[in-house]
């Protein structure tokens, strides 16, 4: 299917923000092998595809960063900052993902690396990750 449009459109992204229901949660993040961010942290995700939804493009995000399978996330919000993303006008969905326990994981395709951390001791996160980790909190 192709798409001619007279105006610039704004990229669509999925993130998945995992944590556990332990006593001390843990959250899982990926660390960036691609600029921009290259090396820091972020929740999995990525770009969207044009035959899928914003749900179905976090959970296919989070399967090829990570490894890991999940389904029936809640929606957090959408975040559309205009300087979110310094490779242009990028609009994420982001979606909780709940799960009992940290659940084995692997970077793979365009992330390095993948780890569960403490909430309590997070790095500092890539893009507006912190502003939508906070909403997601607010969930909990």
């Amino acid at each position: 299917m192709a798409y001619t449009y007279k105006y610039p459109r704004p990229e669509v992204t999925g993130d998945c923000i995992v944590i556990t229901k332990e006593e001390n949660p843990k959250i899982l993040l990926i660390q960036r092998g691609d600029n921009p961010y290259k090396g820091c942290w972020a929740f999995p995700g990525g770009f969207m595809e044009m035959d899928e939804t914003t749900e179905q493009c976090a959970i296919r995000e989070l399967k090829e960063e990570t490894g890991l399978e999940l389904s029936g996330p809640r929606q957090i919000g959408a975040y559309s900052k205009v300087d979110r993303d310094p490779r242009g006008r990028t609009i994420t969905v982001a979606y909780l993902f709940m799960v009992d326990e940290p659940l084995p994981v692997v970077g793979l395709d365009d992330a390095a690396n993948a780890e569960w951390w403490p909430l309590s001791a997070l790095p500092e996160l890539a893009f507006d990750h912190k502003d939508i980790l906070a909403d997601a909190l607010k969930l909990l």
